[in-house]
């Protein structure tokens, strides 16, 4: 019998012949070989399940059994899963799509390899959105009950996705605001009522930096995605997306590695997506596995541990009681991390390249600067100071500069419910008083058909007439939506759109798109001895679709100096 290492090399040299290991040399596989001979010893499975690990070949269909109760079958004509079975119980239901990578792969050449305690299939496609390569792998380890994935994207912009379909009748529990089974449409063909209650499989998301394990439960198992790297997907840490969701027919889990839903930046492109896992146990939330093992497959696209870098250094700054975030991004890849106690960082493993080093102070970016990250190497003293500025003792400031709604009305809400649901607070037209309204008072999203104008009033005496500075942070806005203001009888420029996503924001969970500051030079003249008011009102070149898909925006601060 081989041993692990040696099943390792035959393995690597049979799938490099057959095509599923691309782009590797004889040298770069021999490597991979040796540095998993520890991997092949942590996943060896006692003898008395081995026999049962294995794959087969019949009907049209790859079986992988994986020694532990699990098996699944891949369709050999389209590369999708159509059974997910636990010690005898099917959790995929019948008459409902296969579980799938995006919306299925076109043509796709299927092709398995087993060797030792591993089995990958990979279904690979050379005409992904027309003329692209997309591989999609799925991998197999003796005696785990989890199914890990990853998938290499040369060229297109399809919404990438994993969607698991699941037994309704099996896993009984989903998210609630993402169960629309019962409900009306809305919105699109995808936001429902239901009960008088607001629901979408967007209103299931989590920012990308708390994506832990999460996954359905009922009779005893759970399904649950381990979504592990986000380096290939966009946004950055804040950017939300579609988890889960709950219809008549089955119950769905998803892994959205790209979409474009109000997504900040572009898809990035010849990369491989994860690795990420699917894992079929209790109806307790398992720990995410460890799946640093995938980068020694020869994977197209996988970048291991000894081709990374870091960086190190201090963040300094950020307004108190606000957290640091450092962020990383270039076009082929995007990391982050927090801060200790004295500001110090250290980035995760990223690929050599330049990137873009950005500091947030909780959702807002206040500094940016380049850092080069080289393979192998540590890079130190990457210090990075925020550059923002608050001015000391305005006239008045609504908000606190967070680049998030922080507060406002309907803030808690904001993710989870759609704006015309009957549980949020009215959302006006609203007039806020300086020094009696609170903060929850002032709305989070405005609308140029839905609560047009907001009022500011507020007090002036003679000796504070003088040329002020207004300053109006969103988050977001959706249909050219961006704020004009009047200052009793004045009225400033039409200011310019600000560079958004072109896809719905405000109402799919998500106050997160293109932060943007608009600043007014009000002059003295512009002032009276007593109560002022001033009216922020959304304006827009375009019409929208109406109501809540009108043109509009999210709130950060409200400011006057």
């Amino acid at each position: 019998m081989s041993s692990p290492s040696q099943s390792r090399r035959q393995f690597l040299a049979r799938a490099g012949a057959g095509g599923l290991v691309i782009g590797l040399g004889a040298a770069a596989a021999e490597g991979l070989g040796q540095s998993n001979a520890a991997a092949d010893a942590a996943f060896t499975a006692p003898a008395a399940k081995a026999a049962s690990f294995g794959l087969t070949n019949s009907g049209g269909f790859y079986t992988v059994t994986t020694g532990a109760g699990l098996s699944f079958k891949i369709h050999q004509s389209t590369g999708g899963m159509t059974s997910l079975n636990i010690n005898g119980t099917e959790l995929q239901p019948s008459g409902t799509n296969e579980s799938h990578v995006e919306s299925g792969l076109p043509s796709p050449t299927v092709t398995a390899q087993q060797s030792g305690n591993f089995i990958i299939v990979t279904a690979s496609t050379t005409t992904w959105e027309g003329s692209g390569t997309l591989h999609h792998y799925y991998v197999a380890v003796n005696g785990q009950n989890n199914i890990y994935m990853a998938t290499f994207v040369a060229s297109g912009a399809g919404e990438l996705r994993w969607i698991q379909y699941l037994n309704r009748g099996i896993l009984t529990s989903i998210l609630t605001p993402s169960d629309v089974n019962g409900g009306t449409a809305i919105e699109s063909t995808d936001i429902d009522l239901v009960n008088g209650q607001t629901r979408s499989k967007y209103y299931s998301n989590r920012q990308a930096q708390n994506l832990t394990v999460r996954g359905v439960t009922g009779s005893g198992i759970g399904v649950y995605m381990a979504y592990g790297t986000r380096e290939s997907s966009s946004g950055g840490p804040f950017f939300r997306d579609i988890e889960q969701q709950g219809t008549s027919a089955s119950v769905e889990v998803y892994n959205y590695m790209w979409s474009g839903h109000n997504d900040t930046e572009a898809q990035r492109l010849g990369v491989l997506y994860g690795p990420y896992a699917l894992m079929v146990a209790g109806t307790s939330t398992p720990a995410a596995p460890d799946m640093s093992f995938m980068y020694t497959l020869g994977l197209q696209g996988a970048v291991g541990p000894s081709q990374r870098g870091f960086v190190v250094g201090a963040a300094a700054g950020v307004t108190s009681g606000t957290t640091a975030t450092l962020g990383f991004a270039n076009s082929t890849a995007q990391y982050w991390c927090g801060t200790g106690t004295n500001g110090d960082f250290t980035s995760p493993a990223m690929k050599p390249g330049q990137y873009v080093q950005t500091l947030y102070q909780d959702e807002l970016a206040v500094a940016t600067r380049n850092v080069t990250v080289t393979a192998g190497a540590t890079l130190t003293g990457q210090n990075i100071n925020s550059a923002w500025v608050t001015p000391a003792n305005p006239v008045f400031r609504i908000g606190t500069w967070t680049g998030t709604p922080l507060n406002f009305r309907n803030w808690p809400a904001l993710t989870f419910m759609h704006p015309s649901d009957t549980r949020m607070a009215s959302w006006g037209p609203v007039t806020y008083t300086v020094g009696s309204s609170s903060v929850g008072d002032f709305p989070a999203y405005q609308w140029k058909e839905i609560n047009n104008p907001t009022t500011v009033r507020f007090t002036l005496s003679s000796s504070q007439i003088a040329a002020r500075t207004v300053r109006i942070g969103i988050t977001a806005a959706y249909s050219g939506g961006r704020p004009q203001i009047t200052v009793n009888s004045w009225t400033s420029p039409a200011p310019a759109p600000s560079s958004q996503p072109s896809s719905r924001s405000l109402t799919i969970g998500t106050y997160r798109g293109n932060n943007a500051l608009y600043t007014y030079n009000v002059p003295a003249s512009a002032f009276v001895a007593g109560t002022n008011t001033m009216t922020i009102t959304v304006i827009s070149g375009t019409t929208g679709l109406g109501g809540y898909l009108s043109p509009g925006y999210s709130y950060d601060c409200v400011e006057m100096f």
